[in-house]
């Protein structure tokens, strides 16, 4: 996501594709198979997985003429496979990441744009260094890279967004911000609202079920959860967020404390627990003290495992 915080890339495109894993063409699907498999053995199992056909709820089976079934075990990999023409594209196409600094600065000079895509499974996001205009056109680039496949893009969710507004994306927020106490401004990320609120509602389910169990057991279902999700949202602007989610994370506990002993004062609760809840040598995880640092981008210097087929 290193372009994404990138002072010259600041227009965004931010791709959906409508019902991905129900529109994928199947002929289209196996022929960019067959460019990587040669057994025919496998490429006849492919095949049947993709035409196993559907159980729809009233018990009838359904065949599937486009698509991989949801949930089954090869569609995520068979998903990134029609969506690499996405990536061939764009790293190819001038002003991609297989242009020179020099040939990317003389694109600049010359009014034309550079772009870098950034994708996860279904979720990408192409950055352009130009204007909107340049967005719109590698917008409908991208759409006509996807059509082949049976893809299309959601008109209504494929957005094209200014790094000023910001943008969510794999859980992130992305906006550039001027910096507290300064006046130049710089692109952060940070856990977007709606991964918070997410942890958040799993800790409170966690929390209002299970009162007659152990506080031990408790610690150990939230520090499973929460060393997760920390350590994902580590590698960016998470301070603050870890901080508040520490506090939720304290109320939250105690009021589950106070749910199984009912006799119980709240002030006698929360003198029992001023330092941090705990039950022996088990301690609830702290947020904030997850220690957060910046990721490092290494980029094109992370040697591929695959040959090329080119």
């Amino acid at each position: 996501m290193r372009h994404l915080t990138s002072r010259s890339y600041e227009w965004i495109v931010e791709g959906d594709i409508a019902a991905c894993f129900d529109e994928i063409s199947h002929p289209a699907l196996l022929d960019r198979v067959r460019r990587r498999v040669g057994d025919k053995r496998v490429l006849a199992l492919v095949k049947a997985f993709l035409k196993a056909g559907i159980l729809t709820q009233d018990g009838s089976q359904r065949d599937t003429q486009t698509g991989t079934p949801q949930g089954g075990i090869l569609s995520p990999l068979l998903s990134n496979v029609a969506l690499s023409v996405l990536d061939e594209y764009f790293a190819t196409a001038p002003g991609g990441p297989r242009s020179s600094d020099t040939d990317r600065r003389k694109r600049r000079r010359h009014g034309l744009p550079n772009h870098r895509l950034v994708r996860y499974a279904d979720d990408w996001c192409l950055v352009v260094s130009g204007t909107q205009k340049d967005a719109e056109i590698l917008r409908e680039e991208a759409a006509g890279v996807l059509s082949p496949m049976g893809l299309r893009l959601s008109p209504e969710k494929t957005l094209i967004t200014h790094i000023d507004e910001g943008l969510d994306f794999l859980g992130w927020r992305i906006q550039r911000h001027r910096k507290r106490g300064a006046t130049k401004h710089y692109v952060y990320t940070y856990p977007a609202k709606k991964a918070l609120r997410a942890v958040m509602a799993k800790v409170k389910t966690v929390c209002r079920q299970n009162t007659n169990l152990p506080l031990e057991v408790l610690l150990h279902q939230l520090n499973r959860m929460l060393r997760g999700w920390t350590a994902y949202f580590k590698h960016g602007c998470s301070s603050v967020t870890f901080g508040y989610l520490r506090a939720y994370l304290w109320k939250q506990v105690i009021r589950w404390e106070g749910r199984k002993h009912r006799r119980t004062a709240w002030r006698q609760l929360r003198h029992r627990y001023s330092r941090w809840p705990s039950m022996g040598e088990v301690k609830l995880f702290d947020p904030a003290g997850v220690r957060t640092k910046w990721y490092l981008y290494r980029g094109t210097r992370i040697p591929s495992p695959w040959p090329s087929t080119a």
